[in-house]
């Protein structure tokens, strides 16, 4: 399949989304089933990702997932190997932000904790799903780090090395799979509107995140159908690539209205 991405793009798929019992993981795995596959919803929030599964109906199942250990990805991998008869996806979605702190203000302990389970936690997913990946012939891992993982944001140094980490760790994972047909793209969405970010009241309609050029926060969905087109076929020659969907935030900064004078030529 090489054109867009459709209701079929992901058909008899296997796909495994963790922290996908809210936010943009909920999203993701919303628009997977939505697109065909068969998810493996996997969260520590097991009230919530039962929900969810249960919602999305036959083709969705909960696991309780703690990204941060190896014995929680080998039993993803198996759950959804023994339901579906094979894994072809993997949105690596799982992550904490920490808070906001100066860089001399934060912890040693909090910081090895976001990149605990934001970075290491991908390298851990990554590693887990490669062997049931060579076996279905090949597949995708979509890595979704953030904007911040593309700029300098302050008062996020866990979570912002974290990210980078992330966007680094996919294309070294891109490379060396690619032979294996298993492609590796990262998704950097900018502010979004999601629980972890509702504190902030930010919209998504017009001037609700001015410091975007497109003016307004971003929907879960808007995330999610990236993913979705990464996943696919439609990206077929797409591995190691970072796609920020993000409002223009990472592009530069925001001139709401045009300079008064045009730029001298003298220098």
């Amino acid at each position: 399949m090489t054109g867009p991405v459709t209701d079929t793009a992901l058909r008899g798929r296997t796909v495994i989304v963790t922290g996908g019992a809210r936010g943009l993981g909920a999203a993701a795995a919303r628009a997977a089933v939505a697109a065909g596959a068969r998810v493996l919803v996997t969260d520590l929030l097991e009230d919530e990702g039962r929900v969810l599964a249960g919602e999305l109906g036959d083709r969705a199942r909960f696991l309780r997932h703690d990204v941060t250990s190896e014995d929680d990805w080998r039993a993803a991998v198996a759950h959804a190997s023994a339901t579906w008869g094979r894994v072809d996806g993997l949105v690596n979605n799982a992550g904490i932000s920490g808070g906001s702190h100066a860089l001399e203000e934060q912890t040693a302990e909090a910081f090895r904790r976001v990149v605990d389970i934001d970075l290491t936690g991908v390298f851990l997913g990554l590693r887990a799903v490669i062997p049931a990946m060579r076996e279905s012939g090949g597949g995708s891992v979509v890595n979704v780090s953030s904007a911040a993982g593309l700029m300098g944001l302050a008062g996020t140094a866990g979570y912002g090395a974290a990210k980078w980490g992330v966007r680094g760790l996919t294309k070294i994972a891109a490379v060396e799979l690619a032979a294996a047909r298993v492609r590796v793209n990262s998704v950097h969405p900018g502010m979004i509107h999601t629980p972890m970010t509702a504190h902030l009241g930010l919209g998504t309609g017009e001037g609700g995140y001015p410091a975007a050029p497109m003016g307004r926060a971003g929907a879960p969905e808007e995330i999610a159908r990236a993913v979705v087109f990464l996943l696919s076929d439609a990206a077929s020659y797409v591995t190691g690539a970072e796609l920020a969907v993000d409002g223009g935030w990472t592009t530069g900064p925001v001139l709401r209205t045009a300079p008064t004078t045009a730029p001298r030529e003298d220098r």
